[in-house]
């Protein structure tokens, strides 16, 4: 649907449901811009064989900075949430009217992510079933029902709740030949459960980074968001606002690395420990975005980001899905093979002059910079697209 205002799954608030709202925040779709274009540039290297360690996730316990990127997402959609759903029903919106909306909304994701998993080939019997897209809708669809339905207090309780229980679970539950508390990526209790429900189709055959289980703890991660967006939306000052985003994110972080004791920081298990971590410094980082943009008012720099903060979900669907038309189409390489386009452009153009690691980050680098382009024109023509 194209449309002058944007949707709620982190891209700010409905035209239709935001009469009479706050002002809106440069700082929040700066903060979505940087984290989009963050995915996009992790996700694309001119050589996966060939990146830099900041670009690199963990390959299992641990965090690194393109660990962030994702959680940090799922926190701006609990942002919004406040600003879309709970905001128009302390306005008198009909709670029925603003469930319908979520409903539809989570629907749409999640079969674009199932959508994206199928291309080029749309063979139904190896998709996966599991993805990003697809978890961003399941979050946005529980945290939306959770603040239509609770007040505040409940809310933080849900969201303690799920940690506690997912500690829990994959803590003292024993999986079948494997017992209880085994975190290893196939032997564990969520890769379990992935498996049984959804047999092979699957990232990785056996386990799902973004599997069904891992999606509870994510579901905190975007509460987090709610309460930092329902903290901006009910004070207007400055100094207070920043204050709780400061102290709220610092509460998080220490309290992530304090569970990290009993239940490692670990992105692909989403574990209580890292949900809480992220939420945290995801809270820093809203706050430096707020001080720098909406209270220091230094704006120039932020352009870019903000235009790809208003269109976010488009701008991760089109680079994605033309990724995957890039491994398809093959040029002539050395030899008489053939090689991938982006390994042809990867080669033929920025290895000629930059060393492998730096010539990967200039293709992930021009790659990014062309869906800015892209999203620029549309920002330009008012062209939002709303989901």
């Amino acid at each position: 649907m194209l449309d002058g205002g944007m949707g709620a799954v982190g891209e700010g608030v409905d035209a239709d449901e935001a009469l009479g709202r706050e002002p809106r925040l440069l700082s929040l779709d700066v903060f979505r811009g940087l984290t989009i274009a963050g995915m996009i540039l992790v996700n694309n290297p001119g050589s996966h064989a060939h990146v830099y360690w900041f670009l690199r996730h963990a390959q299992w316990n641990g965090c690194l900075p393109a660990d962030l990127i994702f959680p940090f997402f799922l926190f701006i959609v609990g942002v919004s949430i406040s600003f879309a759903v709970a905001g128009p029903l302390e306005r008198g919106a009909p709670r029925r009217q603003l469930l319908a909306k979520v409903l539809r909304r989570t629907r749409i994701l999640f079969g674009l992510g199932l959508l994206l998993n199928a291309l080029p080939f749309f063979d139904w019997d190896v998709l996966r079933i599991p993805g990003v897209l697809q978890r961003i809708a399941v979050c946005y669809g529980l945290a939306s029902v959770i603040v239509l339905y609770a007040g505040i207090r409940w809310q933080i309780a849900w969201g303690a709740v799920f940690l506690l229980v997912y500690w829990a679970l994959m803590t003292l539950v024993p999986v079948p030949g494997y017992g209880a508390g085994v975190l290893l990526p196939e032997h564990n209790l969520a890769a379990y459960i992935d498996r049984t429900l959804m047999g092979e189709h699957l990232a990785n055959h056996s386990w799902d980074p973004e599997g069904l289980l891992g999606t509870v703890p994510a579901t905190a991660t975007t509460l987090a968001g709610v309460m930092a967006g329902h903290w901006l939306r009910r004070h207007q000052s400055h100094e207070t606002r920043l204050e709780g985003l400061l102290l709220g994110g610092v509460a998080a972080l220490v309290g992530g690395l304090a569970m990290a004791i009993w239940l490692p920081i670990n992105k692909n298990l989403w574990t209580s420990s890292y949900a809480l971590f992220c939420a945290g410094l995801a809270s820093i980082a809203l706050a430096g975005c707020y001080w720098i943009i909406d209270v220091r008012g230094y704006r120039g720099w932020a352009k870019p980001f903000a235009i790809y903060g208003t269109n976010p979900i488009l701008a991760y669907w089109l680079s994605s899905a033309f990724a995957k038309l890039m491994a398809l189409v093959t040029v002539a390489g050395p030899h008489d093979s053939r090689v991938t386009l982006r390994i042809a452009i990867y080669h033929e153009v920025f290895r000629r002059f930059a060393p492998p690691q730096m010539a990967s980050l200039l293709f992930a680098l021009s790659y990014t910079m062309l869906w800015l382009g892209v999203l620029t024109v549309l920002y330009r023509r008012q062209i939002f697209v709303k989901v």
